[in-house]
């Protein structure tokens, strides 16, 4: 029985074909994707008013489910982001604006308020189109937010280490 050379070794992956490249270029063109963001953000207005909503502020309003299925739509924006070569720093925000809508969204009333006021995927839409139209320009923002998210982080993981701490100093001090 002949050895197979190097058994252990996958075969590389398939990489994007012409084909499919053309259809994922076709598929998130900037006027879908700017469809969607409308759609998804202030496709109705409330009569009378200058208010504006979409689906997402809609399907918000059913309890539990409705913002995690707005979030899936919403997500696609991320999805055509990173596929047209949108920066590392961008997709950030772009996940942080989703999630901030995902999750204050969920709180009952408030958010759906949120949702109606913060149009998550229209911001996304304008960062995905301002980094593709000036892919290596970074604004002093794009920094200071990923800067404000980390201090945000590390406030959050802290926290229960300092309350801790203090509680056993408290302890050691009534002992």
């Amino acid at each position: 029985m002949a050895d197979r050379p190097n058994p252990e070794i996958l075969p590389p992956p398939r990489r994007f074909g012409p084909g499919l490249r053309a259809r994922a270029e076709q598929l998130f063109s900037d006027e879908n994707l700017d469809l969607l963001a409308h759609l998804l953000d202030d496709w109705f207005r409330i009569p009378g008013t200058s208010i504006r909503l979409g689906l997402d502020g809609l399907v918000g309003l059913i309890p539990g489910l409705g913002d995690m299925l707005a979030g899936i739509a919403s997500s696609l924006l991320i999805l055509a982001a990173w596929i047209r070569g949108v920066p590392y720093v961008t997709l950030v925000r772009m996940v942080v604006n989703l999630g901030l809508d995902v999750v204050v969204g969920a709180i009952p009333f408030f958010g759906d308020i949120f949702d109606i006021a913060w149009k998550a995927n229209r911001r996304n839409y304008r960062l995905m189109i301002r980094h593709l139209q000036q892919p290596h320009r970074h604004t002093w923002r794009d920094y200071v937010f990923l800067l404000c998210l980390a201090g945000i982080i590390l406030v959050i993981l802290a926290t229960p280490v300092i309350a801790l701490l203090l509680i056993l100093i408290w302890l050691l001090h009534r002992l």
